[in-house]
């Protein structure tokens, strides 16, 4: 068995804000936080950890695998929302999506800045 992806920490301006919009947006489960971090989990058991670092930090990327439906309902609340999104990662396609990989895909900035990708097909096909 290879390794399976457990948590990540997502450098946050506001812990709540971001655990709140992911859970929202990705349809995850509130997990009860401890310490600095505001906790979802995701399928599979990999948990989202939300703090915030005591320096400034770099905008990071996150893609995330949505069926066609999710896709459908998360597209929806990002319009209704009136929240800026890009058919590519450059941002040339304002308000758009792509068909990439044979799915659909969006780009759009979560609260904190960060680079948030939805897709429905992978890159890759699972090899697992």
């Amino acid at each position: 068995m290879t390794a399976q992806f457990n948590h990540t920490i997502i450098a946050s301006t506001n812990t709540v804000q971001m655990a709140e919009f992911y859970l929202d947006l990705l349809e995850a489960h509130s997990e009860p936080g401890w310490g600095p971090f505001s906790n979802i989990s995701l399928d599979g058991g990999v948990m989202l950890q939300f703090a915030t670092p005591p320096i400034e930090f770099p905008p990071q990327h996150y893609a995330f695998l949505l069926s066609e439906d999710h896709f459908d309902r998360a597209y929806r609340k990002i319009c209704d929302a009136g929240l800026e999104h890009w058919a590519d990662p450059q941002r040339k396609q304002p308000g758009m999506i792509n068909h990439e990989h044979g799915g659909r895909g969006v780009y759009l900035l979560d609260p904190s800045g960060h680079y948030l990708e939805l897709l429905t097909k992978p890159y890759l096909p699972f090899s697992g």
